[in-house]
């Protein structure tokens, strides 16, 4: 199937990768600098880094006639695929099943890149489940911009990513998913702390008759680790999406509604995620719920 990409479409994806390539030239400029600190033994250093298939399980309801953007942007093209396949003037409840698999690589401690496939099977209203397919593909980064380290300003992270559907739904989308946290760590360890953050998506339909208005999240929350390295982390915030029109369905309204996210982590001493669970609940108005179950697979781990 041949894709039709617009232009905001090849500007964005340009933006991500100029971005990209200025944060990976700064991380080696900075890995070079500490290493000429003769004051200090130099710390031995891993000579790969981190690469592993960050899976995640991912569970999801959506109400009658709504769409729910959340803190996952690729579940979304699943379900406009679905929507768009239905033949249906009316969007009826749905739950889905997805599967992320992308590929992680740990530059260094601020920075990580990653990319891979998306494949869902659904069900709508009384139909039975689908069939399992890949929908979509997904590249991102996520880095520190700054860090605490025990300063008085909170480490900044960015995480943004772009996806790009490849089934064969009527529709072809593109989506721009960008978030910006501020984390405030309150004792040295970095065990307890304050989070605050905003996200952005934005969805580029691949025809004229189809449109779907960019979604936003404001939100706050804290973070605890216990000991044992369970961290436990919660996120309270509210989200606004601005409807969307699907071909011959009819329009989705917009909201603003309140969004909830919990996720504890297994983490080791080294701070590597083992496993994870996260619940997020999105009212709509009516409550959408998404459990995402995190199992990274290592091939390299430092």
């Amino acid at each position: 199937m041949r894709f039709a990409h617009t232009r905001p479409a090849r500007t964005g994806l340009r933006l991500a990768l100029g971005i990209l390539l200025s944060l990976c030239w700064s991380g080696l400029a900075s890995g070079k600098d500490n290493g000429e600190d003769e004051d200090e033994p130099a710390k031995p250093k891993p000579v790969l880094p981190n690469i592993y298939l960050d899976l995640r399980t991912i569970y999801t309801t959506l109400p009658a006639g709504t769409l729910s953007i959340g803190f996952n942007a690729p579940p979304l093209l699943s379900t406009l695929s679905n929507l768009t396949s239905l033949g249906t003037l009316s969007s009826p409840a749905s739950r889905s099943i997805n599967l992320d698999i992308p590929v992680t690589v740990d530059v260094n401690e601020w920075l990580s890149v990653y990319g891979g496939v998306s494949g869902a099977s659904s069900q709508s209203g009384s139909l039975p489940w689908s069939s399992f397919d890949i929908y979509g593909f997904t590249v991102g980064f996520q880095a520190d911009l700054y860090q605490q380290n025990g300063g008085m300003f909170p480490t900044v992270t960015i995480q943004s990513n772009a996806s790009r559907s490849i089934s064969d739904a009527p529709l072809a989308t593109t989506s721009y998913n960008t978030i910006l946290e501020f984390g405030y760590a309150l004792n040295p360890d970095e065990t307890r702390g304050l989070l605050a953050g905003a996200q952005y998506t934005k969805i580029i339909v691949d025809s004229i008759f189809a449109e779907v208005k960019p979604g936003y999240v404001g939100y706050v929350g804290g973070y605890y680790q216990w000991d044992n390295n369970w961290k436990l982390t919660g996120r309270l915030g509210v989200q606004s999406f601005g409807g969307a029109q699907l071909l011959n369905l009819t329009p989705f309204p917009a909201f603003t509604q309140p969004i909830v996210r919990l996720d504890l982590d297994r983490m080791d001493d080294d701070d590597n995620r083992l496993f994870g669970v996260t619940a997020q609940i999105a009212w709509t108005p009516k409550p959408s719920y998404q459990l995402t179950v995190r199992t990274p697979l290592y091939a390299i781990k430092n």
